[in-house]
């Protein structure tokens, strides 16, 4: 049977849906175990989350990894990710790190567990809630999986929920593979790439993301070397995506990748995404990244043609109302 150090690692289920004939009806589930109680379990699986009753599990083990990263490449990656999203506001906790913007974004307002926190986990748990709370902001963590499964378990005893999973997905620069020809005329408008964000550009990300305040300003243009993609129809901005370089130089970070609802199915996507590889590799950069939740299957499905693979996952928690 299944433990809590099963916990972040992938598991198959079997589990009772029925009876017929008098013989009970099978179903399995393959996913990364993310939470275990007495009375449940909870799969994240290539579908979503599934949560099965454990009065239901006929069977359940874990199954071998599909060659996971390091838990150092994890870290760097999560620093790297860190760096091409800045939050104006940060403390520290040993090596984790804590972050506030104002409650713009999820990443940019919680704090993230990674290295040492220099003091026992209920005590580092402690520190991040009198954090928040001296901030007027409800305590959030970011949980990289497998790596966090530790502070994963304190959150859940203490009643913190969690949201959906995320993929950090990451590709190498040299196999990211060039958009398919769009339906239509051959030449589309044109992708270009700015140092800093049109109004057209910061107004589509207010709306994606609730509001521009000034920390989330400071979050998009606060890295040494980033670039804006645009493209523009009939005058309005129809597509756009952010870039970084961090980590060293090594990763190009894509974020908020956006295309207009009318202007959808025409491969633009992915030609923002081709265009800010080029930069990226032309800074020297070598692997790029991005996050997604697990649910968006369609922007899934557009990076697995790109030939995106997840890295890691992790889980936004955050602490019970007071």
């Amino acid at each position: 049977m299944l433990r809590q150090q099963d916990v972040g690692h992938r598991i198959v289920v079997r589990r009772i849906v029925g009876i017929r004939e008098g013989r009970p009806l099978f179903s399995d589930a393959l996913g990364e175990l993310v939470e275990l109680s007495e009375t449940h379990l909870t799969i994240a699986t290539a579908q979503g989350r599934v949560r099965v009753p454990v009065a239901e599990v006929h069977r359940a083990k874990r199954v071998p990894p599909t060659r996971r990263p390091t838990a150092t490449a994890v870290v760097e990656l999560e620093l790297a990710a860190d760096e091409a999203w800045p939050a104006p506001v940060r403390g520290r906790l040993g090596d984790w790190l804590l972050r506030s913007a104002d409650g713009w974004t999820g990443r940019a307002n919680s704090a993230l567990p990674v290295g040492d926190p220099d003091r026992p986990l209920p005590a580092a748990v402690d520190a991040i809630e009198r954090w928040y709370a001296e901030r007027g902001q409800p305590a959030i963590v970011n949980t990289p999986l497998p790596l966090a499964v530790p502070v994963g378990v304190e959150l859940d005893a203490r009643g913190w929920t969690a949201r959906p999973l995320t993929l950090v997905q990451t590709v190498p620069l040299t196999t990211l593979r060039p958009p398919e020809p769009a339906p239509g005329p051959a030449d589309g408008p044109p992708v270009t790439l700015a140092v800093a964000p049109s109004e057209e550009w910061l107004a589509v990300a207010a709306g994606r993301k609730g509001g521009l305040p000034a920390s989330a300003r400071h979050i998009l243009t606060a890295v040494d070397r980033l670039r804006f993609a645009q493209v523009y129809a009939d005058g309005a901005l129809v597509a756009m995506a952010r870039g970084t370089v961090t980590g060293q130089g090594r990763w190009l970070g894509l974020s908020l990748i956006e295309v207009a609802p009318r202007a959808r199915r025409q491969g633009l996507a992915a030609r923002v995404v081709r265009e800010l590889a080029d930069w990226g590799a032309a800074e020297g950069a070598t692997h790029a990244f991005l996050q997604v939740e697990q649910r968006n299957t369609e922007a899934v499905s557009l990076y697995r043609k790109l030939g995106f693979t997840t890295h890691h996952t992790y889980l936004t928690r955050v602490a019970p109302p007071g």
